[in-house]
């Protein structure tokens, strides 16, 4: 029997963020607004978004014994999220440098702290909770190696959601084990070109350059116009929902976590994709990453005004 709708293995980080008139040329100085602090990181994002929507979520991730520690583990416990899986110490809390321009533009410097410091044995000393998944989702804020050690340790029977960001080359042993593997179209140009593979010009041609590098199934985003599925057999556009976007943040990891949700409750690819589209959606109306995920009750909201 599966416990957990949803085991996210992933980041967890401390976003610092200033608002400036104008981002700082080498060797300048400017002045920024107070900062604001916020909890982030693509793992900690997905287990909050698919907890608000009702999932029943375990992240694995690792953070510092320190005040953003504290943070990102509060923000957790208040989502609803089982944070057995946190592991604390090893070096401080992963922390984003964020400044934001006028324009809405931002500039961000990661330092992954204790996120790099995630490593195959935590994985594996996780067995209990990969064991009660029933999807497993990750993604590349945490080493590759540890990744790949996911892959080792999924239980027969369960999924694995991977959104390769920041991009990277994919061993072939992750890249055959993605169901879907989820990119946008930055990301998917960095898949193809690391695999030796041509990079087309449509997202279609894109999903089956991808498909043919070995995951089961292929999911692109593609912002404002929605989202491409793909399987071997299949390709199907699903639209976007018109909503006014407030800010962008955080709206990818509420897509992946609503999509690997779905999947695990049994809904096909392009219907969990339909699904997350309405997630994404309503992410983008509201400023901040994770105080911006909607319930299961506003997303059913939006589909029944529609």
């Amino acid at each position: 029997m599966h416990e957990y709708d949803l085991l996210v293995v992933g980041s967890a980080n401390a976003d610092l963020v200033t608002a400036v008139e104008r981002r700082p040329g080498a060797g300048e100085t400017v002045l920024g607004s107070d900062l604001a602090v916020h909890p982030g990181g693509k793992g900690a994002n997905q287990a909050v978004a698919a907890a608000r929507l009702g999932a029943a979520t375990a992240l694995l991730a690792r953070v510092g014994d320190d005040a953003y520690g504290r943070l990102l583990l509060d923000a957790q416990r208040s989502a609803g999220v089982e944070t057995v899986g946190v592991l604390v110490g090893g070096a401080p809390t992963g922390v984003a440098l964020i400044t934001v321009d006028p324009s809405g533009d931002n500039s961000i410097v990661v330092a992954p702290g204790a996120n790099a410091r995630l490593t195959p044995a935590d994985v594996r000393a996780a067995a209990s909770l990969f064991a009660a998944a029933r999807v497993v989702s990750t993604q590349l804020e945490i080493p590759l190696e540890t990744v790949a050690e996911v892959v080792r340790a999924l239980p027969s029977g369960a999924r694995l959601v991977l959104n390769p960001s920041p991009p990277a080359p994919l061993p072939p042993e992750v890249l055959s084990a993605c169901d879907p593997l989820i990119v946008n179209e930055h990301e998917a140009r960095v898949v193809l070109e690391g695999a030796g593979a041509p990079v087309p010009d449509e997202p279609e041609d894109w999903a089956r350059e991808l498909l043919a590098l070995g995951p089961r199934s292929v999911v692109v985003t593609l912002g404002e116009r929605g989202a491409l599925v793909a399987t071997a057999g299949q390709c199907e556009r699903v639209p976007s929902v018109a909503v006014d976007a407030v800010d962008t943040t955080g709206a990818g990891d509420a897509f992946t976590a609503a999509l690997a949700w779905r999947l695990g409750a049994g809904e096909d690819l392009a219907a969990a994709a339909r699904y997350a589209v309405r997630v994404g959606a309503l992410a983008v109306t509201r400023a901040g990453a994770q105080v911006s995920y909607p319930t299961a009750a506003e997303v059913a909201a939006l589909g029944a005004a529609r």
